[in-house]
């Protein structure tokens, strides 16, 4: 379906959040998704992403995930450089920043017109996949989608050390987790890690392995990987229909 794309401003601790907002452009009431990227911001191959899951029937928004650190609308370039400003972002970003965006988010799209009531979930990448794991600990998120979440067994999120492996029990929502095999950031222990968690915890979920390399949903970088990528993205939109008909 076709879609609308706006930009929003949002206050969090006096700190301009631009929100990245992509929705149906047909009237209707339909699911919001909280959507992270990864340490890049809201370059062009993230923005395609929110698109492309609007275009499936949800009010997507991404807000920028660094607007503590870094001018508003600010794309972080995939290099070299671009890897070391990203992850200083990260380090300087206080876990209880984070959440305060995403509470802010969330009420966000509570007060759309277009977003069907309880029908919240999230979406994320890299560290954008950690964060919407940890999302999931709010219970208004329903559903969570977590791509090569970065950092859960260690705690490695921002400024301090993030508890979210510790609090897995808090979750109410239906977990997917996509893996990538190859992926040296999230090593096999951690994989088990992360799955022996939500076994343990009782939390509805199903793990995703692909033989794929680190963001090898990215379309603009060297481990981008066409086919895992759209096996991986057919398994998500799935996932979300199935849980916001239930």
């Amino acid at each position: 379906m076709q879609i609308t794309k706006r930009n929003v401003e949002l206050r969090v601790d006096d700190s301009l959040m631009r929100v990245y907002v992509a929705a149906p452009k047909t009237a209707g009431l339909y699911p919001g998704i909280l959507f992270y990227t990864d340490i890049y911001q809201l370059g062009g191959p993230m923005t395609r992403q929110v698109d492309y899951l609007a275009g499936h029937g949800y009010v997507v928004a991404a807000p920028e995930i660094f607007h503590r650190t870094e001018p508003v609308g600010h794309v972080i370039e995939l290099d070299d450089i671009g890897r070391m400003r990203g992850n200083d972002n990260a380090r300087r970003t206080l876990i209880s920043d984070y959440d305060a965006d995403r509470r802010a988010v969330i009420k966000f799209l509570q007060e759309q017109s277009s977003v069907s009531p309880g029908q919240i979930g999230t979406l994320g990448f890299c560290i954008g996949g950690h964060l919407a794991f940890r999302a999931a600990l709010q219970s208004e998120i329903k559903a969570a989608a977590c791509c090569y979440p970065t950092g859960i067994p260690s705690g490695k999120l921002g400024k301090g050390i993030a508890d979210t492996i510790h609090r897995v029990s808090e979750i109410k929502s239906e977990m997917l987790i996509v893996f990538g095999t190859l992926d040296p950031h999230i090593p096999e222990n951690d994989r088990q890690t992360i799955t022996q968690a939500l076994e343990n915890a009782n939390v509805p979920h199903r793990i995703l392995s692909y033989e794929a390399e680190h963001t090898f949903m990215r379309d603009d970088g060297y481990r981008y990987d066409p086919a895992a990528s759209t096996s991986a993205w057919s398994e998500i939109i799935a996932f979300f229909n199935r849980t916001f008909q239930q």
